[in-house]
């Protein structure tokens, strides 16, 4: 694979310190990051984020300390995710729809010690802070919101208004911060057991941004459009990061938007962008308009590409680019820029210093064109896969036989392209969202009139998954589809909460006792359209 773009760039230069002092002494009085009608140059973004870094010190908050992140779209994360980058602290990014067992599961898994908190988020924070019993201090971010921000901590908890850390001393903090240290942790959803905390290092986090500017080709002139959230690695990584590392700009948006998405890439002048796969369908699905192609966009990253790239491409002007990457294990490869136009649907090729093989149910390589599962490995520290933390066993499975073991299905063809198949892992991909089906599951069988339940994937109009739910309920109980969507909306993430319920007499199993969810699907799959339908019964969820 060729690089693009050389950057000349080592392991020793991935911490913040170093690449935010790095990029100020070249790109200074240049635009780093634009959010509606503000701007920021490189050199602002550094001495703003040395402020933040110092308040944060003042705030108690010290190298090695776990900090939760709960805020949704604003240059506010990126800055204190510098900043703690900056003091050596880690940063613990959390899904705004988290609520209840989820989001307190997700505070103490990942031994927060501190948080930084948007007021949008306010009210569930609250409602859980009290069973996080090491959380000691946490910082109150002004965000737009509706939601209720009146909630009262405790009083072991202290609360420090994010304006009061922004006036932090005008100087780096002086913090030895070194690649190989913690930098994040990552919730990925569960397979048979709760979501995992991926800990990824320093180095391990720009290698993945660096790696996207070189293969991909990102350039100095380029406008890096993201509307992901902030708390996923796409957004992070492949656009926040991306652009810093690569002398870019970044243009942020709170949120996407189908019928807004095209004004906002002309307005910001962006000129790449990444999307997930619905986010594609619903584009395409948007009535034609003589703007479709009026803009500056020269290449735009998605995964997985739609079987109508070729007419998305036309369409809107735009070349598809794509890869393989897993918040566990890294980025895997890349389909760059001019490959063969028989190979749009793969994944193209390994990156240099990560290697890929497909192996069987016997952990042995397969020939060539077979499918199998997709295993990792790089000799590379900045390449290699991360480990779960705070839990080892998981950590050994994954990376059993010196390979870490995806959970996903592909097959590399004659020319070696790598092509994905699918999920043999036990989660849903729903929406740019990862489901663990364990964690559904957890939920709905706490009803007081669940027996038994199974939840699947089923194929989708948006290229990815939507959730169904096999419920068999206790002797004697009655429970009507909808009052089990309200349940379920109380107690989860809205992405999480099932599109499809069927009720069952009793789930199939093997005689292992597992439940045969792939019988379970294809037979759901069969007769889609007569299954209870949330979205047809016109209930809408609750964010």
């Amino acid at each position: 694979m060729e690089r693009l773009r050389e950057l000349g760039l080592t392991n020793a230069d991935f911490t913040f310190a170093k690449m935010m002092a790095r990029q100020t002494q070249r790109n200074g009085d240049r635009c780093y990051l634009q959010f509606e009608q503000s701007r920021w140059t490189y050199g602002q973004a550094d001495r703003l984020t040395d402020r933040i870094a110092n308040g944060l010190l003042d705030s108690g908050i010290r190298p090695g300390d776990h900090v939760a992140v709960l805020m949704g779209n604003c240059p506010e994360i990126l800055w204190v995710t510098y900043a703690l980058g900056k003091i050596g602290a880690v940063s613990c990014p959390l899904n705004t729809a988290a609520r209840g067992d989820l989001l307190a599961y997700f505070l103490t898994q990942s031994d927060a010690v501190a948080a930084i908190v948007g007021t949008a988020s306010w009210g569930r924070f609250a409602e859980v802070v009290q069973r996080v019993p090491a959380l000691r201090t946490v910082i109150r971010v002004t965000e737009q919101t509706d939601a209720d921000t009146d909630a009262v901590l405790p009083p072991t908890v202290r609360c420090v208004p994010y304006e009061s850390v922004a006036q932090g001393a005008d100087r780096p903090p002086g913090v030895l911060v070194q690649p190989h240290d913690p930098q994040g942790i990552f919730f990925t959803s569960g397979t048979t057991g709760p979501s995992k905390g991926v800990l990824t290092t320093n180095a391990q986090s720009f290698a993945w941004s660096v790696g996207r500017v070189e293969y991909l080709g990102y350039q100095p002139d380029d406008v890096m459009y993201t509307c992901l959230p902030l708390f996923h690695l796409n957004a992070l990584n492949s656009a926040a990061i991306a652009a810093l590392v690569g002398d870019a700009q970044l243009a942020l948006s709170r949120r996407f938007s189908a019928s807004r998405f095209w004004d906002d890439i002309r307005q910001t002048k962006a000129s790449q962008f990444n999307l997930l796969g619905s986010m594609v369908n619903m584009l395409w699905a948007q009535p034609p308009s003589p703007l479709d192609g009026v803009h500056s966009v020269r290449q735009c990253g998605t995964v997985p590409v739609p079987l109508f790239a070729p007419e998305f491409e036309k369409r809107f002007r735009v070349k598809f680019v794509t890869s393989y990457a897993i918040t566990d294990a890294g980025q895997g490869t890349f389909l760059q820029p001019g490959y063969p136009q028989d190979k749009f649907r793969s994944t193209g090729k390994p990156r240099p210093g990560v290697e890929i093989e497909i192996r069987d149910e016997d952990d042995q390589p397969v020939a060539t064109g077979s499918p199998g599962e997709i295993c990792m490995r790089s000799d590379d520290p900045a390449l290699a896969p991360r480990t779960y933390y705070k839990m080892p066993e998981a950590t050994a499975k994954a990376n059993r036989g010196g390979w870490f073991h995806t959970g996903d299905r592909g097959y590399f063809d004659a020319d070696g392209y790598l092509w994905f198949v699918d999920r043999d892992k036990d989660a849903i991909r729903r929406r740019g969202e990862n489901v663990s089906s364990w964690e559904v599951e957890q939920i709905i069988g706490s009803h007081p009139a669940v027996l038994d339940v199974a939840v699947i994937p089923v194929r989708s109009d948006m290229s990815e998954d939507e959730v169904m739910a096999c419920v068999a309920l206790k002797e004697g109980q009655n429970l009507d589809p909808a009052e089990l969507i309200g349940f379920c909306n109380a107690r989860m993430a809205y992405y999480m909460v099932p599109r499809y319920v069927e009720f069952v007499s009793e789930l199939p199993r093997n005689m292992s006792e597992k439940v045969q969810k792939r019988e379970l699907r294809a037979s759901a799959e069969s007769r889609l359209s007569q299954v209870w339908d949330r979205e047809r019964a016109g209930i809408v969820l609750s964010r």
